[in-house]
C-alpha cells in the first residue's frame, strides 16, 4: 500500500479553492489539475508500507498527536515549486503555524523511529492545485506566472484530525483514500 499522512481540507474550503483556481485551469496549459475532492497537506509522505504494518503506521500518527489540540490553519498565496518561473507544481500556500511545525516535526521523528527516514527536504506546507506535464512548453509555464500572481484566495483551515491517508496511482492520476483519521483534542 502506498501511505501517507496528511491534513484534509474541508468539502466547502476545497470547493472554495477550486473555483477561485479556475482562471488557471482556464489557461489551457499543459497542466494536470488536482481535483478538488483530492487537495489535501502532506505532513510524511511514506511510499509503499506493507499491509501488516497499516496497524504500526496508525499507532504512531495516534502516539504523536495524542494530545494535540486543534488548530486554525490560514492558506493563501499561489506559487510555483522550484519557482513560478521554472514551475513544475503549481500550489497554494499555507502559513507555518507554529502547532502545524511542530505536528511535522514529530511524525518525521517519530516515523524515523519505526524505520521511515526523514525527509531530506524542508518542509514547506503547502496544497498542491496541479503539475505540470513534461510536454509543456516553456510558453506554457510563462502563461501561467501572471495568472498565478493575480489569483487571490484566502481561508482559514480548522484542522481537526490528521488521517492516515492511501494512494492508488492509475493512468487517470492518483486516487486517495482515508484509511484511519486520527481526530485531535477540542
Amino acid at each position: 500500500m502506498r501511505l501517507f499522512v496528511a491534513i484534509n481540507l474541508p468539502p466547502e474550503i476545497r470547493t472554495a479553492l477550486w473555483r477561485a483556481a479556475q482562471p488557471l485551469r482556464d489557461l489551457d496549459v499543459s497542466v494536470r489539475w488536482i481535483p478538488a475532492e483530492s487537495i489535501h497537506m502532506t505532513l510524511k509522505f511514506l511510499g509503499d508500507v506493507p499491509a501488516e504494518k497499516e496497524r504500526e503506521v496508525v499507532g504512531a500518527v495516534e502516539s504523536t498527536v495524542a494530545g494535540t489540540s486543534r488548530f486554525v490553519l490560514p492558506v493563501g498565496g499561489v506559487g510555483g515549486f522550484p519557482s513560478r518561473r521554472q514551475t513544475r507544481v503549481v500550489w497554494l500556500g499555507c502559513e507555518p503555524v507554529p502547532a502545524l511545525e511542530l505536528l511535522q516535526d514529530r511524525l518525521e521523528r517519530r516515523f524515523e523511529a519505526i524505520g521511515f527516514p526523514i525527509s531530506g527536504r524542508p518542509f514547506r506546507p503547502h496544497l498542491t492545485l496541479g503539475r505540470v506535464r513534461r510536454s509543456a512548453t516553456s510558453a506554457d509555464v510563462r502563461a501561467l506566472e501572471p495568472k498565478m500572481e493575480a489569483l487571490s484566495y484566502e481561508a482559514e483551515v480548522d484542522v481537526r484530525s490528521i488521517d492516515v491517508m492511501q494512494s492508488e496511482l492509475s493512468s487517470r492520476g492518483a486516487r486517495y483514500t482515508v484509511l484511519h483519521a486520527v481526530e485531535l483534542a477540542a
